[in-house]
């Protein structure tokens, strides 16, 4: 059974830093590609960050293009998304999710943890 838990949501001022963490269990993880999404209510979800499988390569949402990172530690199965410079808008659910190395889709998704960013 595939598991994505991520921990590290909170509040925080505008202009702060969070780092979320994601531990994945049940899957080959360095078959997945790894991304971040965010949602506000009533909003669609958004993709903010992917990493590939190895790590070697990454993209960014343009609103988050530096001051967001994403990285990934393969021997701990985790997958984590530093962010700095927050901003209100930054201010959501943050989900991770993974997505098979040759597929198109993000096949898993993990419960998700709320960052909020105050003014």
């Amino acid at each position: 059974q595939v598991q994505l838990v991520e921990s590290g949501g909170g509040l925080v001022q505008a202009g702060g830093s969070l780092r979320l963490s994601c531990a994945a269990s049940g899957l080959i993880f360095s078959d997945y590609n790894m991304g971040w999404f965010r949602q506000t209510p009533g909003r669609e979800r958004e993709f903010v960050a992917r990493i590939s499988g190895s790590g070697g390569n990454t993209y960014y949402t343009d609103s988050v293009k530096g001051r967001f990172t994403i990285s990934r530690d393969n021997a701990k199965n985790t997958v984590t998304l530093q962010m700095n410079s927050l901003k209100p808008e930054d201010t959501a659910e943050y989900y991770c999710a993974a997505q098979w190395k040759f597929g198109n889709k993000y096949n898993y998704w993990g419960q998700g943890t709320q960052v909020t960013v105050s003014s």
